[in-house]
Order: C-alpha cells, then sequence, then structure tokens
C-alpha cells in the first residue's frame, strides 16, 4: 500500500465532504492517528476502514459547525492543463447539480479510482446498487453537460 497515495485519496474524500482545506487536513491526519491507534500502524490499515472513520469524523464536523464553501485556490489546483476554464467549470456545475450522494460515489469511483466492492463497503451498499448509482449519475451529467452545448 502507497501510503502517500492512499493520503490524497482520504483527503480528497474529507475535502469533498467538508469544503475546508485546514479542516480537511486536520480531519485527515485524525483519521491516520486513529487508526494507527487502533491497529498499531497505519500500512496494517484497509482504505475501507480509513473511508469509515473519515465519514464519521465529517459528520463529527457538521454536526459541529457548517462547512464555507470551496476556496478558489483548491478549484484551480484541480483543474487539469489540457482542458479549458469553461469545460472545468460546465464539468463542476454539472456535478453541484447532482445530489449529494450521487457526488459522493462519483468522487469515490472516478477520482479517487475505488473499487466497486470499496465503494460498497464505504457506503454500505450493495455492488448492485453501486453500478446502478453510478450509471444514474453518468447519465444525469451527460444529459446536462450535452443539452448545455451549443452544437
Amino acid at each position: 500500500m502507497d501510503l502517500e497515495a492512499v493520503y490524497d485519496k482520504i483527503y480528497r474524500y474529507v475535502c469533498f465532504k467538508i469544503k475546508d482545506r485546514a479542516t480537511a487536513e486536520d480531519i485527515t491526519q485524525e483519521t491516520f492517528l486513529r487508526a494507527i491507534d487502533k491497529r498499531g500502524s497505519a500500512y496494517s490499515c484497509n482504505i475501507r476502514y480509513l473511508y469509515t472513520i473519515a465519514k464519521n469524523l465529517c459528520v463529527d464536523e457538521y454536526r459541529r459547525i457548517r462547512p464555507d464553501p470551496i476556496s478558489e485556490e483548491y478549484e484551480h489546483d484541480q483543474a487539469s492543463s489540457d482542458r479549458s476554464l469553461e469545460d472545468v467549470l460546465a464539468v463542476r456545475e454539472a456535478v453541484a447539480k447532482l445530489p449529494i450522494e450521487d457526488q459522493e460515489i462519483l468522487l469515490l469511483r472516478y477520482v479517487n479510482n475505488e473499487s466497486v466492492n470499496t465503494v460498497s463497503k464505504a457506503l454500505g451498499i450493495s455492488r448492485f446498487a453501486v453500478y446502478r448509482r453510478l450509471k444514474s449519475a453518468e447519465d444525469k451529467l451527460r444529459k446536462d453537460l450535452v443539452g448545455g452545448m451549443d452544437i
């Protein structure tokens, strides 16, 4: 397990949920500290276990305070150099229109490149439900993006 890659995946997941970089960094660190405390080493932790800890910490944070919108600096860092700013903004806008559950499943599967089995365990749903929700979210995105294009 490449610990740095796993750390980045957990950070992206938390950042998606919390939408505040400093808090996301704190929660990501707390996730790994709790995992190490329970398992003795970060290397012995399953990524599903880390997602579960991170999700619970995010819920605790939501209960404590409502998040602020994510900063423009973070959005700019994530933009790929081979895509135009308009494309990035169109995709972000289309994703933002999706229900939060669809956004979460797309993040886990396509941004963090998690297996369907890992997504299934992290969200507590069946693999079939993951496939169904992914297809539904993709169809909604495709419809929104194609419908908004000037052809």
